[in-house]
């Protein structure tokens, strides 16, 4: 897919992984949306790249719609949708103070997995309609899943359970949409210097630092990014779930 002049949705759009993707986006000539409830971060992110900012909250069905028909009457019908919202709120599944609180549990889902199946629904409804591109293409949905979707450590329960159904639903879908043109991938990171990463202790991320094999390093939001353009360029990568991760694999704690 040529991206040059096409719109892009990006979703936790305002920091992180997703913001770096919108730069990428933006690089290669792309009219980008930045939707996020961040809107302080998305604003700013907007403003750096000439994209735009939206709120919306991925969880409701009608704040997403809101927010697909407000980029839409900006940048047009949107060929890549990135779905990089995401929390992930720790928690034992029965800790010293008892059973995990089954909100924590929800939230976590609701975001991450209901959140991102929300945008793919509403995204590929809005695309469905449009004339195909080269190879009867007409966009790219790329999810953000994670190694804990297969490697989830000791207090992981909610976030492993909602990537790992990322993970489930990234065939199923790719299969749904192969009709109408419409590609769907997921990237499973493994430990990405993100903000969050940042403010943990020097020797905390030291240590974080030696767990992949090669390289020993954290690794980059810019090579998420570039692994997303990568899918935008490569029609044949559909259906995939790629780990990002140099070879690490989580141990229990």
């Amino acid at each position: 897919m040529d991206v040059n002049g096409k719109a892009a949705i990006i979703t936790g759009g305002g920091s992180g992984i997703g913001a770096e993707v919108a730069r990428h986006c933006a690089q290669a000539g792309m009219k980008v949306a930045l939707l996020d409830v961040n809107m302080d971060g998305a604003h700013t992110v907007a403003h750096e790249i000439g994209g735009t900012a939206v709120e919306c909250d991925v969880t409701s069905s009608d704040s997403a719609t809101t927010a697909i028909t407000a980029a839409r009457q900006i940048n047009g019908v949107a060929s890549l949708l990135v779905n990089c919202a995401g929390i992930a709120t720790p928690g034992r599944i029965v800790g010293r103070n008892g059973p995990l609180p089954l909100e924590i549990f929800n939230s976590v889902i609701q975001v991450n997995l209901i959140g991102t199946f929300n945008m793919i629904r509403l995204f590929g409804a809005d695309l469905s309609g449009i004339d195909p591109m080269a190879d009867g293409e007409r966009g790219l949905i790329v999810n953000t899943a994670s190694v804990a979707a297969s490697e989830g450590q000791i207090g992981q329960a909610a976030y492993a359970s909602s990537k790992g159904a990322i993970v489930s639903l990234t065939l199923v879908a790719a299969r749904e949409f192969a009709s109408q043109g419409i590609r769907v991938n997921t990237i499973a990171p493994g430990l990405i210097d993100t903000p969050m990463m940042a403010g943990l202790p020097d020797e905390a991320r030291a240590s974080l630092s030696e767990q992949p094999e090669f390289p020993k390093r954290l690794g980059r939001t810019d090579e998420f990014a570039k692994l997303v353009m990568h899918m935008c360029d490569n029609v044949l990568i559909n259906g995939a779930v790629l780990r990002l991760d140099g070879a690490l694999r989580m141990g229990a704690r």
